[in-house]
């Protein structure tokens, strides 16, 4: 009887010493048994943090008019100001128009969190794996491909609401009937709305994508146990 119960318990101990090793075996097959639904719930949650940090930023006073994101006249716009420079009560209409779109995509900007979070919560990432393991912009290029044009529909009437506020549009108009008043130049009217979308929207895509890299390469700004635990994993590669 002695003998037999030495026998089972030394067969336990070998099959459990064998599952331990397969769960091993299996953890290093997935990186430390993290999934791809954990994955994409981390970059989910970095591209939140990126978010929150743009808008921050960007919706300040000069977040965009004195940054790197700052907005320039589009190039069929510059013809025009470049003209009227030499017109009384133009002189200055390439610094004014500058700073009025630059002061819309700010006021913009306060209302971008909740149209970016939706955007992100939408998303499937079909590879998180992957795009975990990429380069250090791989998330917020994936979500600004996957997204960008239903962002700049639901962005374009805001842009519109605070181009107006700040009657930049009204403004813009005058200047190209102005223009359009001189004598053998090619008539244009070009439209500042597009310009300015894209622009703000660009502004935003690129702040997203430093809180990426910072969190990707800095893991102290890795605040939650999800954004460790997923991010441990890239750097690995």
């Amino acid at each position: 009887m002695l003998a037999l119960l030495c026998t089972t318990s030394l067969a336990q101990a070998q099959l459990k010493g064998a599952l331990n090793k397969a769960k091993e075996k299996a953890g290093a097959l997935t990186g430390g048994e993290l999934s791809q639904e954990e994955a994409g719930r981390g970059l989910k949650e970095a591209l939140d943090k990126g978010v929150g940090s743009a808008v921050d930023f960007l919706s300040q006073k000069n977040g965009y008019y004195k940054s790197p994101y700052k907005i320039l006249l589009p190039a069929e716009a510059q013809k025009v100001v470049n003209k009227l420079s030499s017109i009384p009560g133009f002189e200055n209409v390439e610094a004014n128009l500058v700073e009025k779109m630059n002061r819309a995509a700010e006021d913009a900007a306060t209302r971008a969190k909740p149209i970016f979070v939706n955007a992100i919560q939408r998303i499937n990432f079909k590879d998180a794996m992957n795009i975990l393991m990429g380069d250090q912009h791989a998330a917020t290029s994936y979500l600004k491909s996957n997204t960008f044009k239903p962002l700049y529909a639901e962005f374009m009437p805001i842009i519109q609401e605070a181009l107006d506020k700040v009657n930049a549009r009204e403004y813009w108009r005058s200047a190209v009937s102005a223009y359009n008043k001189i004598p053998l130049v090619e008539k244009t009217n070009p439209e500042l709305d597009d310009h300015v979308n894209t622009m703000a929207l660009d502004g935003l895509f690129a702040l997203i994508a430093k809180k990426e890299e910072g969190i990707r390469s800095d893991v102290s700004l890795r605040n939650s146990d999800l954004l460790k635990k997923v991010f441990a994993k890239q750097d690995k590669k």
